[in-house]
C-alpha cells in the first residue's frame, strides 16, 4: 500500500516536472509545442525519435535545449556518405607503448542527434542498431555498455532525396516515433526573429538529472493499463495489416505493409506517459489516439494505388482511427 502512494505522490512530481521542462524549453524553443512534448516522451519511454523537417528549423538547436534542461550530455553527429562506422562507434588504436587502446567515438553520450541520417550509407545507420535496442556497442570483438539514459534523435530532410539512403524498414522500426516539424506559425516566427537577432543569451536551468530521469522511465512502465485500453491499441494496429483480424476495406485498397507487434508495445508504453503528463494515474483509449499518428506513420507502408491517388500515410490513419 505504502509503495502503491509513493508512485502516487511520484506520478503527481512527473506531471509538474514535465511542465518545468516544457516552460524551461520554451525559454530557447518558440512553438513547436507539440514536437517538444512528444521528444520529451520519447525520453521517459526509453525510446528513440525520428524527426522530420526542412533545414532552418532549429532541429540541433531543440536537442541542445532539451540535453541541457535533462543536464545530460550531448553529441551531434553529422551524417554524410563518407562516415564510416567507427566514425560513431570509436575504433582501436596502438598507444606509444605498443598496447591497443579503445577510443570512444560520439555516440558515448546520453543524447545522440544523428543529422540527416538518410545521407549515410546502410553499412553506416547499422552501426547504430546494436545501441538503438541493447545499450550497447561491439568493437573489435569487445563489448561496451552505453551509459543510461540513452537516446538517439535522428533528422532526415524531406526534401532532397538525390545522394540519399533511404532507412532498412528494420532500423525505422527502432524508433518510437516519426515526428513531423512543420514552420512555425507567422506568430511564433515573428517571436523567433526578435528573440534571436538581439545579442541577450537565454539560459536554460537544469530541471532533472540523469538519475530522475531514470527513475520517471520506471515510473512510467509501472503505470496500469486496463485491458480495454490494450486491446485498443492491438486491435489499431491490426487495422492496418491485410490479412488482421479487423482488417477494414481502406487496408486493402491502399495499404501494401502494416505495422508490427513493436508498434502495439510502442502505443501502450507512449499512452502510458500521455495520461501522466496530464495529471491521470492510467491511459485510456483518448491517450492511444493522441500518440497513434507518430507512432504508425513510419510503420505503414502504402501501394501503388495510394500513391498515385495522393492518400497520405496520415489520412490513412486518421480513417484506421
Amino acid at each position: 500500500m505504502s509503495e502503491q502512494k509513493s508512485d502516487v505522490a511520484l506520478a503527481d512530481k512527473f506531471t509538474e516536472d514535465f511542465k518545468n521542462l516544457k516552460n524551461e524549453i520554451s525559454k530557447v524553443i518558440i512553438g513547436q509545442e507539440k514536437v517538444v512534448e512528444l521528444l520529451l516522451t520519447s525520453i521517459f519511454c526509453q525510446g528513440h525519435s525520428l524527426l522530420v523537417g526542412v533545414p532552418g528549423l532549429a532541429k540541433t538547436l531543440l536537442i541542445q535545449t532539451i540535453a541541457s534542461a535533462l543536464d545530460l550530455s550531448f553529441k551531434r553527429i553529422q551524417f554524410t556518405p563518407d562516415l564510416m562506422p567507427s566514425d560513431i562507434l570509436g575504433a582501436e588504436t596502438i598507444d606509444k607503448d605498443r598496447n591497443f587502446k579503445f577510443i570512444q567515438g560520439p555516440i558515448f553520450a546520453n543524447i545522440i542527434l544523428a543529422d540527416e541520417i538518410n545521407r549515410t550509407p546502410p553499412k553506416t545507420q547499422a552501426a547504430l542498431l546494436e545501441a538503438m535496442q541493447e545499450y550497447s556497442v561491439t568493437v573489435a570483438g569487445q563489448h561496451f555498455k552505453l551509459e543510461k539514459p540513452f537516446f538517439v534523435l535522428a533528422t532526415q530532410n524531406p526534401i532532397e532525396q538525390e545522394g540519399t539512403y533511404p532507412l532498412p524498414e528494420a532500423q525505422l522500426d527502432r524508433f518510437l516515433f516519426n515526428i513531423a516539424l512543420d514552420y512555425p506559425s507567422f506568430e511564433a516566427e515573428v517571436d523567433i526573429v526578435k528573440n534571436t537577432t538581439t545579442d541577450e543569451e537565454k539560459v536554460v536551468e537544469h530541471v532533472l538529472g540523469a538519475k530522475e530521469v531514470i527513475e520517471y522511465q520506471h515510473l512510467v512502465r509501472k503505470v496500469p493499463v486496463a485491458d480495454n485500453v490494450i486491446q485498443y491499441a492491438v486491435e489499431l494496429v491490426h487495422k492496418t495489416r491485410l490479412n488482421g483480424q479487423h482488417t477494414p476495406e481502406i487496408t486493402r485498397e491502399f495499404i501494401e505493409w502494416g505495422a508490427g507487434p513493436r508498434a502495439s508495445q510502442s502505443l501502450v508504453m507512449a499512452a502510458k506517459c500521455n495520461a501522466l503528463i496530464n495529471g491521470k494515474y492510467s491511459p485510456d483509449i483518448e491517450d492511444v489516439r493522441a500518440i497513434a499518428k507518430p507512432i504508425l506513420r513510419h510503420r505503414i507502408v502504402r501501394n501503388f494505388k495510394a500513391e498515385a491517388e495522393g492518400i497520405t500515410i496520415n489520412k490513412l490513419i486518421e480513417e484506421l482511427l
